[in-house]
């Protein structure tokens, strides 16, 4: 009965972020479109962290950094295609999407395997601290790196180009997002339910069995790593498109903590968790920051409420307490 109702619940997550930028454009209003495509992108971020953080209890601190992977690729790709001067190794850019997710993607797993070959050897906090750690060199190398912006960021003259679809107009933008959300999420449940996602799970949960039975944690764990980085750099990559701009904030702590929250938000360990988590922060931040400065403030208190009193987030107060929806 709780999985039904889990699933009713984000099937009507789904189809709200789907109808919201229908109506928007219907009444005029694509400012609303935007900010469902920020929630799409976000969402899909968090999906990835969830990979890590919800099947297999790694705490990262520093997903930023693969999220702005994701972005610089996208940014740099871009620039190099308007000027024509070519990449190292005289490689040229590119301003088509999926050209641009075929070297985001790869790019930010090489660069989590290297993070995670070193990360996993620790635990606890003190895996926290180093997956910081490497986000936060990643960041002041983005800063003193003027070739494409430093400090002040690269922006990009143009929306990258999807095949078929007029990325500049909001909404075929927003399909694009919403449905690479979906197959992110499709992606989650699937990892969730096999043999690969069980074995990751029992890591979480008592690693010393598993490896009992003849199964290492260490490698369940760091290809966990790298699929959770590869797809929040995707969103990055989107990320850096929805705003024409790419900058070293997107690699910045803070940025890994809102990732954190989004999953902790909506539920973690919950297929559509991310996603309910993503409404609820752009909610908040768009209509509270519109009347306080401050409006983390009551993002800090609804987080301390959750945590206390709804440990399944979002969706474990809406569905129940099943985590399989």
């Amino acid at each position: 009965m709780t999985m039904r109702r889990e699933h009713i619940v984000n099937l009507a997550l789904a189809a709200l972020l789907l109808a919201v930028p229908l109506a928007a454009l219907w009444a005029s209003q694509p400012f609303y479109v935007t900010l469902a495509t920020r929630i799409a992108i976000l969402a899909l971020a968090a999906v990835g962290l969830n990979i890590a953080l919800g099947l297999g209890g790694l705490v990262s601190f520093g997903h930023a950094a693969f999220f702005g992977i994701g972005g610089y690729a996208a940014g740099i790709l871009a620039s190099h295609a308007m000027s024509g001067e070519p990449l190292a190794f005289g490689f040229p850019g590119t301003n088509q999407m999926p050209l641009v997710w075929l070297v985001a993607v790869p790019v930010a797993g090489l660069a989590a395997a290297a993070i995670g070959a070193i990360s996993l050897r620790t635990s606890g906090v003190y895996f926290i601290m180093i997956t910081l750690a490497f986000a936060q060199m990643l960041y002041y190398f983005a800063i003193s790196w003027p070739a494409y912006g430093g400090e002040d960021g690269l922006s990009m003259a143009l929306r990258n180009q999807f095949p078929g679809v007029n990325t500049l107009r909001p909404l075929p933008f927003f399909l694009i997002c919403y449905a690479l959300l979906l197959a992110g999420i499709g992606f989650f449940v699937m990892l969730r339910g096999s043999r690969f996602g069980a074995a990751l799970q029992a890591a979480r949960q008592n690693p010393l069995r598993l490896t009992a039975v003849g199964i290492a944690p260490y490698r369940i764990r760091l290809v966990a790593f790298v699929l959770s980085a590869m797809l929040t750099a995707l969103a990055g990559a989107l990320y850096a498109d929805l705003n024409r701009f790419v900058s070293p904030s997107m690699m910045s702590w803070h940025m890994s903590g809102e990732l954190i929250v989004l999953v902790i938000l909506g539920g973690v360990g919950r297929a559509f968790g991310p996603l309910a988590g993503a409404m609820l922060f752009v909610l908040m931040e768009h209509y509270l920051g519109s009347l306080t400065e401050r409006w983390q403030l009551f993002l800090g208190l609804v987080l301390l409420g959750t945590v206390l009193f709804a440990r399944g987030g979002v969706l474990g107060l809406l569905a129940g307490k099943d985590r399989h929806g």
